[in-house]
């Protein structure tokens, strides 16, 4: 969850805030580091899909499919049943 107090909402649709992509990226990032048991290096996104707005104060959960042979994850974003983000990333490979 995502408070209304949280520093990237100011200025994010005053008035009718919504949660930033960057900052649901960055739970999918949060969440596949505990995957891992470490903070991966050189992460990319090449596909991100956002469906709908998460509000602040809003649930949601991240879902990973991780392939860590290939070092890449598939993500989803919901929010009771209903998808919010989907998308793929990677990382560098532990040596």
């Amino acid at each position: 969850m995502i408070g209304a107090g949280h520093p990237a909402l100011p200025g994010h649709f005053p008035g009718a805030p919504v949660v930033p992509g960057v900052v649901l990226l960055d739970q999918v990032l949060q969440t596949l580091a505990r995957a891992l048991g470490r903070q991966p290096s050189s992460l990319r996104f090449p596909q991100a899909k956002f469906q709908e707005p998460l509000l602040p104060g809003e649930l949601a959960r991240v879902e990973l499919q991780i392939d860590i042979a290939k070092a890449v994850a598939r993500f989803s974003i919901h929010r009771s049943d209903r998808q919010l983000a989907s998308g793929s990333l990677g990382w560098q490979a532990a040596a």
